[in-house]
């Protein structure tokens, strides 16, 4: 039976830092209000006179996740962009990634939105779409762009996000793991939503941070521990845990909650933000680049998001 595994990560994030001090030069904030309610100290943010952009950053993570997989581009079969802040509705992230690297014409390009679970759902689609595709490799990348998305009057929210893209090729080979990958929906057009073209507002995102933190809290947990059971394993023998960096309160409530080892559980929120779709593969990139992960090591990912959504799996790593 075939399976699939992880043979080379990327991401980029944009030039620009933007710290809490700058936030508080916007917004009636400060830096100590900012890191010790989220953990977060800066956060990247676009630089259009840059020539930064949504493409960009997919275009660059992407690239680098190829070069370290040792492929080229013509050999995808699958390429999936996680994102909800696309330069533009149509053509897809995804389309004009295959235009950017050459892909061949028959690749199965889409993108996904499932705000910030979508590289997971997106690992996930990518496994069940690659036994039927041409070419043995997937390219699945998240990206967000949030800083398009941010109301700059308001503190609660314009704080919280940054914008960046991470990527992933998986490989799917006879004998290969499956990624024990769990998913779920609840369906919520109130607790954190961004209006869609037409809409008479403005396209800022909304959020209730109440209400999205005790969801994040349930859902967290809920889905590590149902793809520990899937896969028949214990915490302790999982190699790393990344999860979604939407605030380190909340990662710090899961780790606790499930008993892990803090060290398997460490972020990059506090140099990144929340950058959606993006956080997930970002930290999984620099933990690879770090050296902290390497061949052989399984990596349990979960992330939850607007929708509402969550999604975890267990991947490991070629």
């Amino acid at each position: 039976m075939s399976g699939v595994k992880i043979v080379g990560t990327g991401s980029a994030l944009p030039g620009r830092v933007v710290t809490n001090d700058d936030m508080a030069k916007i917004v009636e904030t400060s830096d100590e209000w900012i890191s010790s309610r989220t953990g977060i100290r800066s956060r990247r943010y676009c630089d259009a006179q840059a020539g930064e952009s949504h493409r960009t950053l997919v275009r660059d993570a992407a690239t680098r996740a190829l070069e370290a997989a040792g492929i080229e581009p013509a050999q995808v079969g699958v390429c999936l962009v996680a994102t909800f802040t696309a330069d533009t509705c149509t053509p897809s992230a995804a389309c004009l990634l295959q235009a950017d690297l050459g892909m061949p014409e028959d690749t199965l390009c889409l993108d996904l939105n499932a705000a910030c679970a979508g590289f997971v759902y997106g690992l996930h689609v990518a496994e069940c779409l690659l036994p039927g595709a041409k070419r043995p490799y997937a390219l699945v990348v998240g990206a967000d762009t949030l800083s398009r998305v941010m109301d700059f009057s308001d503190r609660t929210t314009c704080v919280l996000f940054g914008d960046g893209a991470g990527a992933a090729v998986l490989e799917c080979r006879e004998g290969y793991p499956c990624l024990h990958a769990v998913w779920g929906s609840r369906g919520d057009d109130a607790s954190l939503y961004a209006p869609g073209v037409g809409c008479e507002e403005p396209s800022y995102l909304h959020m209730d941070g109440r209400a999205v933190f005790r969801f994040a809290t349930d859902v967290m947990p809920l889905a590590t521990t149902q793809v520990l059971e899937a896969a028949g394993m214990r915490a302790d023998e999982v190699d790393r845990f990344v999860f979604h960096q939407a605030n380190k309160r909340i990662v710090d409530f899961a780790v606790r909650k499930l008993g892990l080892d803090p060290a398997k559980c460490e972020g990059n929120i506090d140099h990144t933000g929340n950058t959606s779709a993006g956080s997930v593969p970002i930290l999984l990139d620099e933990l690879v680049r770090a050296g902290e992960l390497g061949s052989g090591d399984r990596v349990l990912l979960a992330g939850f998001g607007a929708g509402l959504t969550w999604a975890g799996a267990l991947a490991e790593l070629a």
